[in-house]
């Protein structure tokens, strides 16, 4: 209606033409996964193949609603049940939940489940929850936000979490021990079942963050090495798509002990001629011990059928070449630039490891310099300064989707900022130079961002 039009909207009047040579513009200036090697550390940015993506699209499963009546789709519901299964058997643990979206919402409810299970036993003395210096970030926000209060344990010199400082520090005030393996540092926990024995004896729970598990795949199960519950970030490991704070997936896997508890529904699976004629799998929401729903409706179903594909077409052997590829890249990476840059923790890697710039520093270098002329080679940059236990701390990780020759031309890149940094500082304190923007004021845009168009001083826009 006339009287809802309003013309003092100052919005550009541009053609499609300009409008769709615009954005193709801008996609061409996006770096990604696609377009180049991505080494974000901890991030595990590996290739995604596109056959999941056309899986995703089939109509059975992009064209589906979440309130149809579960005998309508039971394709959908049986490859969400199978999924269970497949992660179930991955992590070592019977029960799985793939509701949480994201790996920091599967680390929630990891935590809401200890919670109850001690509540449920009138256990309510425990309110400590112990995290390694190594771990990562999300985990002792996580166990703050159950309302428990964080303690931290320090790395030993080989850089695993101080077993003799945990033994002396466990005790019946423990509710949960939440700690990586591999931890953030790239590196296997020598002593994991010791650890998680010295935590059961003192009746916690042990909380594992399944972040890299793209380093165990068919190689070790978390529950046979004492964890009590895992989270999987599907878009790690299993190959959905990552980055722009979506779409995620955090499945959770667990004990028998704690299932009850696990977030509804989950999808179950009735004995042929019990349930509805046509009808075999449905959701489950009778689960009375259960800490509710973490998410609408069933989770993140399109990442769900894009991990299943992932799985089925990898298959148990392909499942562990993953990880037995993503450990060769990341040692042979480390043994190109262990000459160059200053190992922390200098032993054998599993998928990813850490560097730190100290020497860099020397001449006046910082890690987020090395960053920053890592593009002008056309490579994005690891994470840098993270973990916070290693200072100027660089953390790669090639994946096992990465070639040879792109690691030996990164290698290349990074021996070279090195003698840069030696002979030429300046240059490297001022970069990028050959990217489609200089260096950027990154706290001003976070703190004052401008996400606005305005029409320019004085024009006034078409009627």
């Amino acid at each position: 209606p006339r009287e809802r039009l309003r013309r003092n909207l100052e919005l550009p009047e541009v053609s499609e033409r300009d409008v769709v040579r615009h954005y193709t513009r801008l996609s061409q200036l996006n770096f990604a996964v696609d377009t180049a090697f991505y080494p974000l550390g901890s991030c595990t940015m590996k290739y995604n193949p596109k056959v999941n993506e056309v899986v995703a699209r089939l109509p059975g499963f992009a064209q589906i609603h979440p309130y149809q009546d579960p005998a309508t789709v039971q394709g959908a519901l049986q490859l969400m049940y199978e999924l269970q299964q497949y992660l179930g058997e991955i992590a070592g643990l019977p029960a799985v939940s793939l509701q949480p979206a994201a790996g920091a919402q599967g680390e929630l409810s990891g935590m809401l489940m200890v919670r109850a299970h001690h509540l449920s036993r009138g256990d309510l003395g425990r309110r400590v929850v112990i995290v390694p210096d190594s771990a990562h970030g999300t985990n002792p926000a996580t166990a703050t936000m159950c309302g428990y209060e964080v303690v931290p344990i320090p790395s030993d010199a080989r850089g695993n979490i101080d077993l003799g400082l945990l033994r002396a520090r466990v005790d019946k005030s423990v509710a949960a021990l939440m700690i990586t393996n591999p931890n953030t540092l790239g590196l296997f926990e020598e002593h994991i079942q010791e650890v998680n024995q010295a935590v059961h004896r003192a009746g916690g729970l042990v909380y594992g963050d399944g972040a890299n598990m793209n380093a165990l795949l068919g190689i070790a199960q978390p529950g046979r090495l004492g964890f009590d519950i895992l989270h999987f970030n599907l878009h790690k490991t299993f190959s959905t798509p990552h980055g722009g704070g979506g779409p995620g997936a955090g499945a959770l896997a667990v004990s028998r002990e704690l299932e009850p508890y696990l977030p509804v529904p989950l999808t179950a699976r009735r004995a042929p001629g019990a349930g509805r004629e046509g009808e075999q799998y449905y959701l489950d929401y009778d689960r009375p011990q259960s800490i509710g729903k973490v998410c609408t409706f069933y989770g993140n179903f399109g990442n769900l059928v894009r991990a299943y594909a992932y799985i089925r077409s990898q298959g148990p052997q392909g499942l562990r070449a993953v990880s037995e590829h993503a450990v060769l890249n990341a040692n042979y990476l480390l043994s190109q630039l262990r000459d160059t840059y200053e190992v922390p923790y200098d032993r054998a890697c599993l998928h990813e490891f850490v560097l730190s710039g100290r020497r860099q520093a020397e001449h006046g270098v910082r890690t987020l310099d090395i960053a920053k002329r890592l593009l002008d080679f056309g490579f994005y940059a690891p994470t840098i300064y993270f973990p916070l236990i290693v200072e100027e701390a660089l953390m790669i990780e090639p994946t096992e989707t990465e070639s040879r020759e792109t690691l030996d031309a990164f290698a290349a890149a990074l021996h070279q900022i090195a003698r840069e940094a030696e002979e030429e500082p300046q240059a490297l304190r001022s970069a990028p130079h050959r990217a489609p923007t200089r260096r950027l004021d990154e706290v001003g845009a976070a703190r004052r961002p401008n996400l606005r168009w305005r029409a320019a001083s004085g024009l006034k826009p078409q009627g």
